[in-house]
């Protein structure tokens, strides 16, 4: 980039807030898992809606090319832009405003860059709830949320952030600004442009607000470890607890006893809930809008079935906050007690919910197949039928040598998810991670169609170039 466009970049921002130095850039050019690292002209940081639709006016006018960054927390790369050197990388991180919060009609205004957890807070502080809860909550920000359509624990009962969402404020890559803040439920007036920003990673737009549902609080929450022999019980007791608490049902998370060891080896205050292993475990949560007596009474009565149907083998309910934060704790811990044992392959799956035991039989065949000894750790939330299928290394192999094999795994049970229905890509996106595989798997007409409003929104192809397409 020559020196008067930078110039021209950094005046828009200021030169507090225009990065140029590459030391200075180090935590926006990686990501969590340390897969990709690129390069970036400038890392801006725009504070006002404004300066977004300035940065994009000129990156238009130049064909810069720009990658919108919130968190910079997500796992497909969609975040990072390539190693030319040419992109800016455009940080929302100052725009963290809640512009209002109204009780009344349960609806919350927050601006992109606004962390998770704050925006929890926020509405926690106001007598409701923001249901959206991710393991990344405390940097993870909104509009990198509503660009990944994140999901998480509460999908279950809340749905995903396009189900969270009513309206955006998005700039276009020309610098417009399309001002869809819609705060209502109803609004049949045509295309949906909101649902094409939603998981669109970036490519058609930056978003800088939106509006988004919130709920009244619980009164009261009641959460059990449970222990089963069989995915198949699994499935069975979901549709147990489904059928007598419907949307009372918040919570429903998988587990396995390997993801279990993994745990107490490595999450010092983790302790197994439950006097004998199981196969099989299940984190259950009922909130009820009544009390955390009727909670309870709920999740007992669902237990009590499950006992004497043999579903259930044996359970644990939480009899304080302290120990529901623990469950809770032990299964977002699941992928970070990974890490220790090596590396680890992942896959983030959707299949529907009756063909899981299903999936998972095939899928551990495959796995074995392909690398003897290698370990699954299978987890994820059973009510939506995302799985987060990881395998990590067989126990003193050579980690690169394994690593080396993740595009031949993952194109293989994507292969078997297929066959079930379900999808290469649950909650966590395509980015760059899973362009190729989506093309094999993507309906070509589809494709077609994406590309169509990928050129008719971003005809130069500035906005997070390579990602997805």
């Amino acid at each position: 980039m020559s020196d008067d466009l930078i110039a021209r970049f950094t005046a828009i921002v200021g030169e507090r807030n225009a990065l140029h130095d590459p030391v200075d850039q180090i935590s926006y050019l990686s990501e969590p898992r340390d897969l990709f690292h690129g390069r970036a002209a400038l890392v801006l940081r725009p504070a006002t809606v404004e300066e977004v639709s300035a940065i994009m006016k000129l990156a238009y006018e130049t064909a810069t090319p720009v990658v919108p960054q919130g968190g910079n927390t997500g796992l497909v790369g969609a975040q990072q832009p390539d190693t030319s050197g040419r992109a800016v990388i455009l940080s929302l991180s100052r725009l963290n405003q809640i512009r209002n919060i109204d009780t009344t009609g349960n609806l919350v205004t927050v601006e992109a860059g606004v962390i998770l957890q704050n925006l929890q807070d926020a509405v926690q502080d106001a007598g409701r709830l923001f249901p959206l809860s991710l393991g990344a909550e405390g940097s993870c920000q909104i509009g990198g949320n509503l660009s990944s359509n994140a999901g998480g624990t509460a999908v279950l009962a809340y749905g995903n952030m396009r189900e969270l969402c009513l309206g955006l404020e998005v700039v276009l890559p020309d610098g417009q600004v399309l001002n869809d803040l819609r705060r209502v439920k109803k609004d049949n007036t045509g295309y949906d442009l909101r649902d094409l920003f939603i998981g669109a990673e970036g490519t058609l737009g930056v978003i800088t607000a939106a509006v988004l549902k919130i709920h009244p609080q619980p009164k009261g929450k009641a959460v059990a470890y449970v222990g089963l022999q069989s995915v198949q019980d699994v499935v069975q007791l979901f549709r147990l607890a489904t059928d007598q608490a419907g949307q009372a049902l918040t919570g429903f998370e998988l587990m396995p006893r390997i993801g279990m060891e993994f745990i107490l080896r490595h999450i010092a205050e983790a302790r197994d809930p439950l006097e004998k292993t199981y196969p099989w475990y299940v984190l259950a949560e009922i909130s009820s809008a009544r009390s955390e007596a009727d909670a309870l009474e709920m999740l007992e009565a669902i237990l009590s079935e499950g006992f004497e149907s043999g579903m259930v083998q044996d359970a644990a309910i939480a009899q304080n906050g302290a120990q529901a934060d623990l469950f809770w704790k032990m299964r977002e811990e699941m992928s970070p007690a990974q890490k220790p044992e090596g590396g680890s392959i992942k896959h983030d799956i959707s299949v529907p919910v009756a063909s899981i035991p299903a999936f998972i039989a095939e899928a551990a065949v495959a796995v074995e197949e392909m690398i003897p000894s290698a370990r699954v750790v299978c987890f994820g939330h059973i009510g939506d039928g995302n799985l987060h299928y990881n395998v990590s290394q067989p126990v003193g192999a050579d980690k690169q040598a394994f690593l080396g094999r993740w595009h031949e795994l993952n194109h293989r049970i994507h292969t078997i998810v297929m066959r079930y229905n379900g999808s290469i890509s649950a909650e966590h996106g395509i980015g760059a991670l899973k362009r190729e595989e989506l093309r094999a798997f993507k309906q070509p007409l589809a494709l077609e169609l994406m590309r169509r409003i990928k050129q008719a929104f971003d005809p130069k192809n500035i906005m997070n170039p390579d990602k997805l397409l």
